[in-house]
């Protein structure tokens, strides 16, 4: 019996030394063990990718720079940035003596026609996306032969020019969320022309609206043009081959029918019904909004304004900006229903 008592005290020993040590390595599990997700990282991992921003756009260029095209000058394809060929299409299409907010609508316009044109499929095939012909595409003019131009003034109206484009990067023209075919023209005789009295199709943001131009104060904005019998008929002639142009002069032309922008629409020239801007084309004349007359053995031609007549026109344009309107006023004017904004596609 005194040996069963002096072990007892050791049994407790370890038995109390075992529960200690089993205590010393559990209890740190027990405290980790609730806050292990938030050490650890157990929850789903978020996926960054789709809280990423847009990639930033090139230092100084924006929009405009991160577009390159490939532009036949000539012969030559050259390639440039969008900002660069506005620039030169811009210097060469309005006068830069006019409002800067005039010229950032000719900016914009210009913008739009060009990406209208790349989506189009443009005239050059696989060679190029755009000319600097203006008969073509737009007219375009390199920065040393504007400034030759321009003289003592060349300084100031080229930091106008690129002010005009870099301050409406990447702004458009939009109908329906697409670029518009965004034409222009020089001066209107009051109204401009919808498409479908000029072209074979209309469309429903190239329609008439009044254009507010001072004919007083714009070149050439009524002209006279005179042929003789020989020379008149000679050209109708090439243009109109089934023309009976025979008799008297007086009765070449007849019947005329003016249009919605009080221009020729349509006239009869020797027995064939024209289009006025058929007949423009054929005479040479500044515009369609013509009228005629014999004097002295000659036709004499009375013309109002310059180009076809639809669109934007740029007299129109300064005028709006000299009275206020800012450059997205000007285009939501001459454009129907059309809104201006950047365009990314």
């Amino acid at each position: 019996m005194k040996q069963s008592r002096r072990k007892s005290p050791v049994n407790q020993s370890i038995a109390v030394s075992a529960l200690l040590l089993l205590a010393l390595f559990l209890l740190p599990l027990l405290v980790v063990t609730p806050f292990r997700s938030a050490l650890f990282g157990q929850d789903e991992p978020v996926d960054e990718t789709e809280q990423e921003l847009p990639p930033p756009l090139p230092a100084g260029g924006g929009l405009d720079a991160a577009a390159s095209l490939r532009v036949l000058d000539g012969e030559e394809v050259r390639e440039m940035d969008l900002g660069a060929y506005l620039t030169g299409v811009v210097r060469a299409e309005m006068p830069a003596s006019f409002e800067i907010e005039a010229l950032k609508a000719q900016a914009v316009a210009a913008r739009t026609y060009t990406l209208y044109k790349l989506q189009s499929g443009g005239n050059h095939g696989e060679t190029a996306d755009i000319c600097t012909d203006h008969t073509c595409c737009q007219a375009y003019i390199a920065a040393d032969s504007a400034q030759a131009n321009w003289g003592e003034n060349a300084g100031a109206y080229e930091a106008k020019v690129e002010a005009a484009v870099k301050e409406t990067d990447g702004q458009a023209v939009l109908y329906g969320g697409v670029p518009i075919l965004a034409v222009f023209h020089s001066s209107s005789a009051g109204l401009t022309r919808a498409a479908g009295e000029v072209w074979l199709n209309d469309l429903p943001y190239l329609q008439a609206v009044s254009s507010p131009e001072s004919g007083e104060r714009i070149p050439n904005y009524y002209s006279r043009v005179e042929f003789t019998k020989e020379e008149l008929k000679a050209k109708l002639q090439a243009s109109f081959p089934e023309a009976d142009l025979s008799g008297d002069m007086a009765g070449w032309l007849k019947d005329p029918a003016a249009d919605s922008a009080g221009s020729v629409g349509t006239v009869s020239v020797g027995g064939v019904t024209a289009k006025g801007t058929q007949v423009r084309s054929a005479l040479g004349l500044r515009s369609a909004c013509f009228t005629w007359e014999i004097q002295d053995g000659a036709m004499v031609f009375f013309v109002t304004g310059y180009g076809h007549g639809v669109g934007l026109s740029q007299y129109g344009a300064n005028a709006m900006a000299e009275a206020g309107a800012d450059y997205r006023e000007i285009l939501t004017h001459y454009y129907t229903g059309v809104t201006v904004e950047p365009y990314r596609n």
